[in-house]
Formats: C-alpha cells, structure tokens, sequence
C-alpha cells in the first residue's frame, strides 16, 4: 500500500469534502477506501468512526449556524438510535456477513448520491414520532454493527417521507451521525479494539476536507460533479468485498 499512500490520502479528503458538504460523515467512504487499500479489518471500523465523529461534528456546527437544524426533527431518531449503537458496537457478526452488509450499504451509499436531489422537490409532511423511533433503533443498531454513523440510511428516509428539505435533512443526518457514531465507538473499545497505525494523519486530512467541505455545503454549494465520482468508488469497494 506504500507506494499508494499518496493515491489514497487524496481519496480521503475528496471523500471527507463531499460528505461533509452534504451533512455527513463519510464512514462508508473510509470504510470503501480502506477496503480498496487492504486495511486491517481489525482495525477499519474504529478507524472510520473516529474520523466519522470529527468530521460530522464540523457539518453540524457549519449546518447548524447556517440555522438549518430541526431539533423537533432529531430527537425521535437520537434516543433509540444511541443506546441501539452502543449495543451494536458490542456485537461481533461473521467476517462474509460482515463485508456483505457492508457492500449493501456502500451500494445504498451510491444510489443516494447518484439520486439525492430527486427527493428534493417533495412536499413537506409532518413527521411520525412512533416510525422515527423505529428507524432510530434499527439504523443505530446497524450502524454500531457495521462501523458507520448511520447517515447513509437515515437521510434517504427523511427525504423519502418528505419530512424535512435537504439542507434540514443535512443537519439533522450530521448530529446523528455524530451520536451514533460516538455511541459505537465505546461499545467497540469496551469489547475491545484498535486504530490504524496511520490514524493522525488520516484524522488531520478529514479535518481539512471536513471543513472546507461543510462550509461550501452550509453555503449551498453543489457537489453535482463530485458524487458520480464518489458512487464509482463506493461501487467498486462493494464489488470487491463480495467477490473477495
């Protein structure tokens, strides 16, 4: 992986950027490159949801002074999705499920990008307590499992139900991102865990791309070019872990 080192870093803060720029995280992104690049599997999980703690942290602080946080909106999602992540964190699956699932979120991952703007024109309804605490539960549980924030699944779903507009659906995708990632992390380490060797310097990348990415998203920046590019590379990590 030495002499792709450079390749890679650069693939990082491609991925941070846009992700950022849409409220996310990018844990499915790290987790594709990771993957891409023969990361340790022991340690592709933690790795990606440190990086996917700072960098939602930095969408949801650019989102929400941008004043596009719904805390209405949130709260339903948070309170059954962290414990849910926690517990998820806990749980140790089949290495062929494990990159399965994985390969089926990265492949949802892409979809969202290629079509995240269609859900865009809908009208706005008012949101379902009970469903949103249904789907809390299930994405956090998944996402503590697999190693992601859970953004990917949750934001389709706020815009498929027509509960929030894009930039409202971002801010509230970062901070649950944010939690349930934190929330993941500690019932990994409590069962026991590392980081990448590398882990500073792929945190200082995602910082940066973090930042430019969440300012240029908060300001109504369009990613339009860039998320074909990034559905490609998710695509390509999906494929190689079913058939590897």
């Amino acid at each position: 992986m030495k002499e792709y080192i450079l390749i890679f870093y650069s693939l990082l803060f491609v991925v941070a950027f846009l992700y950022a720029s849409v409220g996310h995280g990018g844990a499915s992104g790290y987790l594709a490159l990771m993957a891409i690049f023969t990361f340790s599997p022991e340690t592709m999980k933690s790795s990606a949801l440190i990086l996917n703690i700072i960098v939602s942290l930095i969408a949801f602080i650019q989102y929400y002074q941008a004043g596009h946080f719904k805390l209405k909106l949130f709260w339903p999602f948070a309170i059954t999705s962290i414990p849910a992540a926690f517990l998820g964190g806990l749980i140790t699956i089949d290495t062929d499920l494990y990159k399965k699932i994985l390969a089926g979120l990265l492949v949802i991952a892409a979809i969202r990008l290629l079509f995240f703007d269609k859900f865009e024109e809908a009208k706005e309804e008012k949101q379902n307590i009970y469903i949103s605490l249904a789907i809390g539960l299930i994405v956090g549980l998944f996402s503590g499992m697999i190693g992601i924030g859970g953004g990917i699944i949750l934001s389709p779903l706020i815009l498929f139900l027509h509960w929030a507009n894009m930039k409202q659906t971002a801010a509230v995708s970062a901070l649950f991102i944010f939690v349930n990632s934190v929330a993941g992390l500690g019932g990994i380490f409590v069962k026991g865990s590392s980081f990448a060797s590398e882990i500073y310097i792929l945190v200082g990348i995602a910082v940066v791309g973090g930042l430019v990415g969440a300012y240029m998203g908060a300001k109504k920046f369009e990613s339009k070019l860039l998320k074909p590019l990034l559905a490609c590379v998710l695509v390509i990590a999906s494929v190689k872990l079913i058939i590897t």
